[in-house]
């Protein structure tokens, strides 16, 4: 036999065997993976960012902001409904029109669903996030159709990034911060009545040794609230509060990293507590890139975490920006920005996730 023929099969059958290897490795962190899908093929604007979920009565919601790129005056918020399996073509529901002659970008929507009530729709409008203001949208059909836009007082910009949290006492907690001459601080924005009235807690870091933004809020049985946050610190960093909020610990090291990049977190039904995130430690000061891949981990005390999901993994782009929440039939559900082209879903069997320590805020081979 030719010894070229030879040498092509042996590379064909090593070729194969690596691949198995990869695929094999790479359903280790996909295992729990229902369901995954674009929220769209092709849209009406070239960039994306910043996704936002809920759960309805009809079933699950999603928000993002999209236009030419991020900072542009023709970004809006855009808005679609999960139907039959498929999500329905995005509309536009909120933009940054003032006037007919000007006209600022919008930002970071954040979805809730009130209990029994309206679907809230909360963003921000400006030219930049350190002068940004906040904006409340109302809808009484599962957002088929939306309030007229409404400011929210001076000062306040409702929930930067991720979800508000309904505390046991009935206060509605929305988890905040600002980017401004200040430097980067975290603080609380808390309404009785779903955005009627409004009171502030913080910044909790002024002054701090960290710098930190996007705080996602978890709960705890015995009544503790645990924040994540976004840091410049490259670490993700936490803080404790035994009295709803309304003072917090100083805030210290989660035992991940962070990359200068949004992340989300959800407190579970069976009491365990999940982040989503970029597992990638950046050296403080450089840039915010590194927003790949896209990682899910999971802890039982909110100090010791797990590593179970990589939601993506790939170095020819990012990945970030994620959302989480869990439905009322157990499930959860992502949405996270791809590549800045897109928007994406994915949905998870809590009870199929396999956890693999985190040690030294390393991800496990």
């Amino acid at each position: 036999m030719n010894k070229n023929w030879i040498k092509m099969g042996v590379l064909v059958l090593a070729a194969g065997y690596f691949s198995a290897c990869s695929t094999e490795s790479g359903d280790r962190w996909k295992q729990g993976i229902v369901e995954e899908q674009f929220l769209y093929e092709e849209d009406v604007y070239p960039s994306c960012h910043s996704g936002t979920l809920a759960e309805t009565p009809e079933g699950l919601v999603a928000a993002w902001f999209g236009g030419t790129r991020e900072r542009h005056p023709d970004v809006t918020i855009r808005f679609s409904r999960l139907v039959d399996g498929e999500w329905t073509k995005s509309i536009e529901v909120a933009n940054g029109v003032i006037n007919d002659t000007l006209r600022y970008p919008s930002w970071n929507p954040v979805l809730y669903q009130i209990p029994d009530g309206d679907l809230l729709l909360f963003y921000k409008v400006g030219p930049k996030p350190s002068e940004w203001w906040g904006m409340l949208k109302r809808s009484t059909d599962n957002g088929r159709t939306w309030s007229e836009a409404e400011a929210l007082p001076e000062g306040y910009i409702g929930p930067v990034k991720n979800k508000p949290v309904l505390l046991d006492n009935g206060m509605l907690i929305c988890p905040s911060s600002t980017e401004g001459d200040g430097g980067w601080q975290v603080h609380f924005e808390m309404t009785p009545d779903f955005g009627k009235t409004w009171e502030k807690v913080g910044p909790i870091n002024s002054p701090s040794t960290y710098s930190i933004i996007q705080p996602s809020v978890l709960t705890y049985p015995d009544g503790r609230l645990q924040i994540l946050c976004r840091s410049r610190n490259s670490v993700i960093v936490d803080s404790w509060s035994s009295d709803m909020g309304e003072t917090w610990s100083l805030p210290q090291e989660s035992g991940l990293p962070n990359n200068n990049s949004g992340t989300d977190a959800v407190s579970l039904a069976d009491g365990r507590q999940l982040v989503v995130y970029n597992h990638v430690k950046t050296p403080i000061g450089a840039s915010k890139g590194y927003r790949t891949p896209l990682n899910v981990a999971v802890s039982e005390d909110g100090r010791n975490w797990s590593a179970t999901l990589v939601l993506e993994d790939s170095e020819i782009s990012q990945y970030s920006y994620p959302a989480v929440i869990q439905s009322s039939d157990g499930m959860l559900h992502f949405i996270y920005t791809w590549r800045r082209e897109k928007m994406k879903y994915v949905k998870v069997d809590p009870a199929k996730l396999k956890l693999t320590k985190i040690v030294n805020e390393k991800w496990p081979e």
